[in-house]
């Protein structure tokens, strides 16, 4: 990856930590325990003008990587 592009997602993720401070909070305290198999993630972004939409999904066993992959990039 170009040094330029990582420090420009690093500046944009240290805006998003200092914007929403109880996000992170929040990851770590639901990724605390691991997630497991099975486990359901919803989602729900709410417009400016009140319409909702949701989505969910179920871990599958393929997905553990993945999630851990980003619980450990956000550690560091």
């Amino acid at each position: 990856m170009n040094p330029m592009d990582l420090m420009k997602i690093m500046s944009a993720k240290n805006r998003f930590q200092a914007n929403h401070p109880k996000f992170g909070a929040f990851l770590k305290a639901a990724f605390a325990g691991g997630i497991q198999e099975g486990t359901i993630l919803e989602l729900t972004v709410t417009k400016p003008d009140g319409e909702k939409m949701t989505t969910n999904l179920k871990v599958q066993p393929s997905d553990l990587k993945l999630l851990n992959e980003l619980r450990n990039m956000s550690n560091k």
